[in-house]
Parts: structure tokens; C-alpha cells; sequence
């Protein structure tokens, strides 16, 4: 079961959100409430919380503040950030605690839950690696291993040395939004088979993640995480439409080693398995 907690000074909006994720993921999740950032933070040490969902305005401790003081001692926290305010300095207080997501309220459920899942399975490969890790310093681990990142990962450089050149407030003059969309889209089409992400892209275009993120919901109005599933997900329907593929098999193509998270992700767009979804085309036909 994953540990997830809920912060929001809201209470009516926090037990929302708390009876949207019981009804979604109550059987793989032990969900904890707080009501304040200082709360946040003793329920996030007493229970080891794994996933923190942390509205941004709360009195005292504000989310922001509990985000950075659970990133001190801890790497591996998946934190999602909620608020009621597009700030484009929330969105670069979010990439400086490394948040996995920034979602604006009121937030789309489907949304809310691609990012959700995404956390659940970030935070089971970072415990699987903590696993190795342990066996390797015993001396008891036996497999060879892998880092699971594919060659795209260079595409923007090592993410080392200079920051990014441009000013994340500034305008952008000639390179109109319409531009980046077609970068950012092309770049999509071409890498979604592998394991990329927000910050390969912003390091790929030479902004900071910050400016970035917020660039990214300009051009499509919804996060990265959610984009680049649900065109995984139109790709995958596409090869459902050839018999002898196997689903396994479309699940890599479209970047999905994990056939059993391939096909929950499907579902929670599509409503439908790859199996149920590929039976009912053949029905048509």
C-alpha cells in the first residue's frame, strides 16, 4: 500500500479530493489528511509518507515551505502541488523541490489521476532501486540491472553546466507560442517510444524547468505528464487495430515497459483494458 497524504487548510475541498482518490485507489493506497503545512510535515514523519498532495496556500507552514523541509530529508518524496493560483513564481518554487506536478483548482479528475499513478509508479522503482542497493552493500544482490534510461536522454546535453540562458520572465518576441507547440510536438512524436520527461525537454530547449512548465500548459492546457499519456495512449489504439501484435509488445512501442501499468493507464483513459478495447474494433469489422 502507498502512503499518500493530503494537505489543505480548505476542508470541504480536501475531503473531496480525499473521497476522489479513496473511490480511485483505496485498494492500493492509505490516504492521511492534514489541515496545515506544520501538520503536513508531523504526519509526513510520523507515517513515511510516499506521496504528498500539498495545497500551496495553508497558514503558518505553507506548502511550499513543508515541501522543502520534506525534500531536506528526503530525495525519493513524490510531491504534487495544488492551488488555486497559475503563479509563475509557484510553478518555479515547485521545480526548485523537484515536484513531480502542478495542478491548478478547480482540477480535471482524469488529470489529477494520470498524475496520481505516475507517482505510484515512480515511487515503486525508487523502491526497487533502494532494494538493489541495500542487496549490493550486503553483498547479496546478483542481478546485472539497469538504469531503464534509453538514449534520448542525452538528447538535451547532461543537464549540466550552464543554466539555461534564457530569463524565465521574459517575453517571447518572435518565437510565438504557436512555434514552441510545434517544437515540443515534434520532439513528442518522435521520443514518446522512450523514457522521457518535462526536464529532458526543457533542457532540449534550453529553458529552465520552470519557465517550461508553465510555457508547456500555455501551449496545451494541461500538464506534460497528462499530454504526452494520452498521446501514448492514441498511438497504442492505432496498433490495437493489427491483430497479430501483441499488447505486450504495443505497450514498449509506445513507452510502457510495464505491461500490467501500460494497461491500467489505457483503462484510465479509455475506460477500457487494450484487450477489451481491441475486441470491440474487431466486433465492428
Amino acid at each position: 500500500m502507498y502512503r499518500v497524504l493530503i494537505a489543505d487548510d480548505e476542508m470541504i475541498e480536501r475531503k473531496v479530493l480525499y473521497k476522489t482518490l479513496t473511490e480511485n485507489l483505496g485498494d492500493q493506497c492509505t490516504i492521511f489528511q492534514a489541515e496545515n503545512g506544520r501538520e503536513a510535515l508531523r504526519v509526513y514523519e510520523e507515517e513515511k509518507i510516499q506521496i504528498a498532495i500539498l495545497d500551496i496556500e495553508m497558514p503558518g507552514i505553507n506548502g511550499i515551505e513543508a515541501a522543502q523541509k520534506i525534500r531536506e530529508q528526503d530525495g525519493d518524496c513524490c510531491i504534487i502541488f495544488l492551488t488555486a493560483f497559475d503563479e509563475f513564481a509557484y510553478a518555479k518554487s515547485a521545480i526548485t523541490v523537484r515536484a513531480l506536478d502542478y495542478l491548478l483548482k478547480p482540477y480535471d479528475e482524469q488529470e489529477l489521476m494520470l498524475v496520481l499513478e505516475e507517482a505510484m509508479r515512480l515511487t515503486e522503482e525508487r523502491m526497487g532501486e533502494k532494494a538493489v542497493r541495500e542487496q549490493m552493500a550486503a553483498g547479496t544482490y546478483s542481478g546485472t540491472g539497469s538504469d531503464g534510461r534509453s538514449a534520448s536522454k542525452t538528447a538535451g546535453g547532461d543537464g549540466g553546466g550552464t543554466e539555461a540562458s534564457r530569463d524565465e520572465g521574459e517575453d517571447f518576441g518572435s518565437l510565438r507560442l504557436s512555434r514552441v507547440a510545434e517544437i515540443i510536438d515534434k520532439y513528442i512524436h518522435e521520443n514518446y517510444m522512450f523514457d522521457i520527461s518535462m526536464q529532458d525537454m526543457a533542457r532540449m530547449m534550453n529553458y529552465s524547468e520552470a519557465y517550461f512548465c508553465k510555457l508547456f500548459k500555455q501551449c496545451f492546457h494541461k500538464n506534460f505528464t497528462s499530454y504526452l499519456t494520452e498521446f501514448r495512449v492514441a498511438e497504442a489504439k492505432k496498433m490495437l487495430e493489427e491483430p497479430t501484435v501483441n499488447v505486450k509488445e504495443i505497450g514498449k512501442a509506445v513507452g510502457y515497459a510495464d505491461s500490467n501499468y501500460f494497461a491500467k493507464v489505457f483503462k484510465r483513459i479509455t475506460g477500457q483494458s487494450p484487450t477489451e478495447y481491441r475486441m470491440v474494433i474487431f466486433q465492428r469489422i
